[in-house]
Protein backbone atom coordinates (compact mmCIF):
# COMPACT_ATOMS: atom_id res chain seq x y z
CA UNK A 1 0.00 0.00 0.00
CA UNK A 2 1.44 3.37 -1.00
CA UNK A 3 1.52 6.02 1.69
CA UNK A 4 0.62 9.48 0.42
CA UNK A 5 2.23 12.24 2.44
CA UNK A 6 -0.09 15.19 2.99
CA UNK A 7 0.98 18.52 1.53
CA UNK A 8 1.82 21.10 4.18
CA UNK A 9 0.57 24.48 2.90
CA UNK A 10 2.45 26.32 5.66
CA UNK A 11 5.74 24.74 4.60
CA UNK A 12 5.09 25.58 0.94
CA UNK A 13 4.36 29.14 1.98
CA UNK A 14 7.64 29.38 3.89
CA UNK A 15 9.69 27.82 1.10
CA UNK A 16 7.98 30.05 -1.42
CA UNK A 17 8.73 33.15 0.63
CA UNK A 18 12.46 32.33 0.71
CA UNK A 19 12.58 31.59 -3.02
CA UNK A 20 10.85 34.91 -3.67
CA UNK A 21 13.34 36.62 -1.36
CA UNK A 22 16.23 35.21 -3.42
CA UNK A 23 14.67 36.54 -6.60
CA UNK A 24 14.07 39.91 -4.93
CA UNK A 25 17.73 40.07 -3.94
CA UNK A 26 18.70 39.69 -7.60
CA UNK A 27 16.21 42.37 -8.61
CA UNK A 28 17.39 44.81 -5.94
CA UNK A 29 20.54 45.50 -7.96
CA UNK A 30 18.58 46.19 -11.16
CA UNK A 31 17.93 49.92 -10.75
CA UNK A 32 21.48 50.87 -9.67
CA UNK A 33 22.92 48.80 -12.51
CA UNK A 34 20.48 50.34 -14.99
CA UNK A 35 21.28 53.84 -13.72
CA UNK A 36 24.96 53.08 -14.26
CA UNK A 37 24.58 51.73 -17.79
CA UNK A 38 21.91 54.00 -19.33
CA UNK A 39 24.06 57.17 -19.71
CA UNK A 40 26.65 55.22 -21.73
CA UNK A 41 24.50 52.78 -23.73
CA UNK A 42 21.24 54.70 -24.06
CA UNK A 43 17.77 53.81 -22.76
CA UNK A 44 16.51 51.82 -25.75
CA UNK A 45 19.77 49.96 -26.29
CA UNK A 46 19.72 48.87 -22.64
CA UNK A 47 15.99 48.09 -22.59
CA UNK A 48 16.00 45.95 -25.72
CA UNK A 49 19.62 44.80 -25.67
CA UNK A 50 19.42 43.11 -22.30
CA UNK A 51 16.28 41.27 -23.45
CA UNK A 52 18.20 40.02 -26.51
CA UNK A 53 21.08 38.71 -24.40
CA UNK A 54 18.68 37.03 -21.95
CA UNK A 55 16.62 35.63 -24.85
CA UNK A 56 19.66 34.07 -26.52
CA UNK A 57 20.70 32.55 -23.19
CA UNK A 58 17.19 31.18 -22.67
CA UNK A 59 17.11 29.76 -26.21
CA UNK A 60 20.39 27.95 -25.57
CA UNK A 61 19.07 26.43 -22.34
CA UNK A 62 15.85 25.25 -24.01
CA UNK A 63 17.73 23.71 -26.95
CA UNK A 64 20.27 21.94 -24.72
CA UNK A 65 17.45 20.48 -22.63
CA UNK A 66 15.38 19.70 -25.75
CA UNK A 67 12.30 21.25 -24.20
CA UNK A 68 8.96 20.88 -25.94
CA UNK A 69 7.07 24.00 -26.98
CA UNK A 70 4.38 24.79 -24.36
CA UNK A 71 0.79 23.89 -25.12
CA UNK A 72 -1.24 26.47 -26.99
CA UNK A 73 -3.33 27.20 -23.90
CA UNK A 74 -0.20 28.67 -22.28
CA UNK A 75 0.69 31.03 -25.12
CA UNK A 76 -1.50 33.96 -24.05
CA UNK A 77 -0.11 33.80 -20.53
CA UNK A 78 3.46 33.74 -21.83
CA UNK A 79 2.66 36.74 -24.03
CA UNK A 80 1.45 38.65 -20.95
CA UNK A 81 4.68 37.76 -19.14
CA UNK A 82 6.72 38.93 -22.12
CA UNK A 83 4.86 42.23 -22.49
CA UNK A 84 4.98 42.89 -18.74
CA UNK A 85 8.54 41.95 -17.83
CA UNK A 86 10.52 41.73 -21.07
CA UNK A 87 9.19 44.90 -22.68
CA UNK A 88 7.28 47.07 -20.21
CA UNK A 89 9.38 47.03 -17.07
CA UNK A 90 12.78 47.06 -18.76
CA UNK A 91 11.95 49.86 -21.22
CA UNK A 92 10.14 52.17 -18.80
CA UNK A 93 12.75 51.85 -16.05
CA UNK A 94 15.49 52.55 -18.59
CA UNK A 95 13.65 55.69 -19.71
CA UNK A 96 12.98 56.80 -16.13
CA UNK A 97 16.57 56.39 -14.95
CA UNK A 98 17.81 58.87 -17.50
CA UNK A 99 16.52 61.63 -15.22
CA UNK A 100 15.89 60.25 -11.71
CA UNK A 101 18.33 58.71 -9.21
CA UNK A 102 18.28 54.99 -8.55
CA UNK A 103 17.10 55.56 -4.97
CA UNK A 104 14.17 57.64 -6.28
CA UNK A 105 13.27 54.82 -8.64
CA UNK A 106 13.45 52.32 -5.80
CA UNK A 107 10.83 54.27 -3.86
CA UNK A 108 8.26 54.30 -6.67
CA UNK A 109 8.96 50.68 -7.62
CA UNK A 110 8.29 49.93 -3.93
CA UNK A 111 4.60 50.14 -4.85
CA UNK A 112 5.03 46.97 -6.93
CA UNK A 113 4.02 44.49 -4.17
CA UNK A 114 0.62 46.18 -3.79
CA UNK A 115 0.18 46.29 -7.57
CA UNK A 116 1.15 42.61 -7.80
CA UNK A 117 -1.44 41.73 -5.15
CA UNK A 118 -4.12 43.47 -7.21
CA UNK A 119 -2.91 41.73 -10.37
CA UNK A 120 -3.08 38.39 -8.53
CA UNK A 121 -6.85 38.85 -8.31
CA UNK A 122 -7.12 39.45 -12.05
CA UNK A 123 -4.65 36.86 -13.36
CA UNK A 124 -4.01 34.24 -10.66
CA UNK A 125 -7.55 34.39 -9.20
CA UNK A 126 -6.27 34.64 -5.66
CA UNK A 127 -8.48 35.96 -2.89
CA UNK A 128 -6.34 37.21 0.01
CA UNK A 129 -8.04 37.69 3.38
CA UNK A 130 -8.95 41.19 4.62
CA UNK A 131 -6.11 41.17 7.15
CA UNK A 132 -3.68 40.76 4.26
CA UNK A 133 -5.08 43.84 2.53
CA UNK A 134 -4.72 45.81 5.77
CA UNK A 135 -1.05 44.89 5.97
CA UNK A 136 -0.65 45.60 2.27
CA UNK A 137 -2.12 49.08 2.82
CA UNK A 138 0.37 49.66 5.61
CA UNK A 139 3.13 48.68 3.20
CA UNK A 140 1.91 51.20 0.64
CA UNK A 141 1.81 53.93 3.30
CA UNK A 142 5.33 53.00 4.38
CA UNK A 143 6.56 53.24 0.78
CA UNK A 144 4.83 56.59 0.32
CA UNK A 145 6.48 57.81 3.52
CA UNK A 146 9.76 56.56 2.15
CA UNK A 147 9.06 58.56 -1.02
CA UNK A 148 8.57 61.74 1.00
CA UNK A 149 11.84 61.17 2.83
CA UNK A 150 13.65 60.66 -0.46
CA UNK A 151 12.07 63.73 -2.01
CA UNK A 152 10.02 61.73 -4.48
CA UNK A 153 6.83 63.67 -3.85
CA UNK A 154 7.20 65.80 -6.97
CA UNK A 155 5.83 64.20 -10.09
CA UNK A 156 8.02 64.16 -13.18
CA UNK A 157 8.27 62.31 -16.47
CA UNK A 158 10.54 59.84 -14.68
CA UNK A 159 7.81 59.15 -12.09
CA UNK A 160 5.33 58.51 -14.89
CA UNK A 161 7.66 56.01 -16.54
CA UNK A 162 8.23 54.28 -13.20
CA UNK A 163 4.49 53.98 -12.56
CA UNK A 164 4.04 52.42 -15.99
CA UNK A 165 6.90 50.03 -15.19
CA UNK A 166 5.09 49.02 -11.98
CA UNK A 167 1.83 48.32 -13.83
CA UNK A 168 3.51 46.20 -16.52
CA UNK A 169 5.68 44.30 -14.03
CA UNK A 170 2.74 43.51 -11.76
CA UNK A 171 0.84 41.92 -14.65
CA UNK A 172 3.92 39.92 -15.70
CA UNK A 173 4.60 38.78 -12.14
CA UNK A 174 1.04 37.68 -11.44
CA UNK A 175 0.62 35.78 -14.71
CA UNK A 176 4.12 34.31 -14.46
CA UNK A 177 3.44 33.09 -10.93
CA UNK A 178 0.24 31.42 -12.11
CA UNK A 179 1.96 29.72 -15.06
CA UNK A 180 4.87 28.59 -12.88
CA UNK A 181 2.50 26.23 -11.06
CA UNK A 182 2.25 24.23 -14.28
CA UNK A 183 5.45 24.94 -16.24
CA UNK A 184 8.01 25.77 -13.51
CA UNK A 185 9.38 29.28 -13.19
CA UNK A 186 12.48 28.80 -15.35
CA UNK A 187 10.40 27.54 -18.27
CA UNK A 188 8.02 30.47 -17.97
CA UNK A 189 10.73 33.12 -18.20
CA UNK A 190 12.67 31.15 -20.83
CA UNK A 191 9.74 30.78 -23.22
CA UNK A 192 8.62 34.38 -22.63
CA UNK A 193 12.09 35.64 -23.57
CA UNK A 194 12.35 33.36 -26.60
CA UNK A 195 8.89 34.32 -27.81
CA UNK A 196 9.82 38.00 -27.57
CA UNK A 197 13.26 37.51 -29.14
CA UNK A 198 12.35 38.37 -32.78
CA UNK A 199 10.85 41.68 -31.63
CA UNK A 200 13.58 42.59 -29.11
CA UNK A 201 16.30 41.70 -31.62
CA UNK A 202 14.78 43.93 -34.31
CA UNK A 203 14.25 46.77 -31.83
CA UNK A 204 17.82 46.47 -30.54
CA UNK A 205 19.20 46.64 -34.09
CA UNK A 206 17.18 49.80 -34.72
CA UNK A 207 18.23 51.46 -31.44
CA UNK A 208 20.89 54.19 -31.55
CA UNK A 209 24.42 52.94 -30.92
CA UNK A 210 26.55 54.46 -28.14
CA UNK A 211 28.54 57.47 -29.32
CA UNK A 212 31.67 56.19 -27.59
CA UNK A 213 33.05 52.95 -26.21
CA UNK A 214 31.28 52.25 -22.87
CA UNK A 215 33.43 51.88 -19.78
CA UNK A 216 34.17 48.57 -18.07
CA UNK A 217 31.70 49.25 -15.17
CA UNK A 218 28.98 49.96 -17.74
CA UNK A 219 29.66 46.63 -19.47
CA UNK A 220 29.53 44.80 -16.12
CA UNK A 221 26.24 46.53 -15.29
CA UNK A 222 24.82 45.64 -18.71
CA UNK A 223 25.83 42.02 -18.15
CA UNK A 224 24.11 42.00 -14.77
CA UNK A 225 20.77 43.37 -15.97
CA UNK A 226 20.87 40.99 -18.94
CA UNK A 227 21.73 37.75 -17.15
CA UNK A 228 20.47 38.17 -13.59
CA UNK A 229 17.74 40.84 -13.75
CA UNK A 230 16.17 39.54 -16.96
CA UNK A 231 16.73 35.80 -16.60
CA UNK A 232 18.23 34.01 -13.61
CA UNK A 233 16.46 36.12 -10.99
CA UNK A 234 13.10 34.98 -12.37
CA UNK A 235 14.01 31.32 -11.76
CA UNK A 236 13.75 31.93 -8.02
CA UNK A 237 11.08 34.63 -8.22
CA UNK A 238 8.46 32.68 -10.15
CA UNK A 239 9.12 29.54 -8.11
CA UNK A 240 8.50 31.57 -4.96
CA UNK A 241 5.25 33.02 -6.31
CA UNK A 242 4.05 29.58 -7.39
CA UNK A 243 4.70 28.03 -3.97
CA UNK A 244 3.82 30.90 -1.65
CA UNK A 245 1.04 32.57 -3.61
CA UNK A 246 1.44 35.55 -5.91
CA UNK A 247 -0.10 38.09 -3.53
CA UNK A 248 1.53 36.93 -0.30
CA UNK A 249 5.00 35.88 -1.50
CA UNK A 250 5.14 39.01 -3.66
CA UNK A 251 5.06 41.15 -0.52
CA UNK A 252 8.70 40.25 0.12
CA UNK A 253 9.42 42.89 -2.52
CA UNK A 254 8.62 45.53 0.10
CA UNK A 255 12.23 44.94 1.14
CA UNK A 256 13.54 45.78 -2.32
CA UNK A 257 13.46 49.60 -1.97
CA UNK A 258 15.58 49.34 1.16
CA UNK A 259 18.19 47.13 -0.47
CA UNK A 260 18.18 49.17 -3.68
CA UNK A 261 18.84 52.39 -1.76
CA UNK A 262 21.74 50.72 0.05
CA UNK A 263 23.20 49.48 -3.24
CA UNK A 264 22.69 52.98 -4.71
CA UNK A 265 24.73 54.47 -1.88
CA UNK A 266 27.42 51.83 -2.24
CA UNK A 267 27.67 51.64 -6.04
CA UNK A 268 26.63 55.13 -7.15
CA UNK A 269 27.50 57.31 -4.18
CA UNK A 270 23.92 58.48 -3.65
CA UNK A 271 23.16 60.06 -0.28
CA UNK A 272 21.63 58.12 2.64
CA UNK A 273 20.15 60.17 5.51
CA UNK A 274 19.03 59.18 9.00
CA UNK A 275 15.30 59.70 8.22
CA UNK A 276 15.72 57.33 5.28
CA UNK A 277 16.91 54.62 7.67
CA UNK A 278 13.80 55.10 9.84
CA UNK A 279 11.50 54.89 6.83
CA UNK A 280 13.36 51.82 5.59
CA UNK A 281 12.78 50.05 8.91
CA UNK A 282 9.05 50.69 8.53
CA UNK A 283 9.15 49.04 5.11
CA UNK A 284 10.96 46.01 6.57
CA UNK A 285 8.37 45.75 9.36
CA UNK A 286 5.52 45.75 6.85
CA UNK A 287 7.22 43.02 4.84
CA UNK A 288 7.42 40.73 7.86
CA UNK A 289 3.87 41.56 8.95
CA UNK A 290 2.64 40.48 5.52
CA UNK A 291 4.67 37.29 5.92
CA UNK A 292 2.74 36.47 9.13
CA UNK A 293 -0.72 36.84 7.54
CA UNK A 294 -2.29 33.52 6.52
Amino acid sequence: MQIVRPVNPSRNDSVGWWWAALGMLCFSFTLPATRLVVPEFGSYTVGFGRAVVAGLLALSVLLIRREQVPERRHWLGLAIVAVGTVFGFSIFTSLALRTVPSSHGAVVVGLLPAATAVAAILFARERPRPVFWAVCALGVLAVLGFAVVQGAGRLSAGDGYLCLAVVFAAAGYAEGGRLARELDGWRVVSWALVGALPFTLLAALLSPLPTHMPSAPAWWAFGYVSIFSMYLGFFAWYRGLALGGVARAGQVQLLQPVLTVLWSVWLLGERLSAPTVVAALLVVACAFLSRLTR
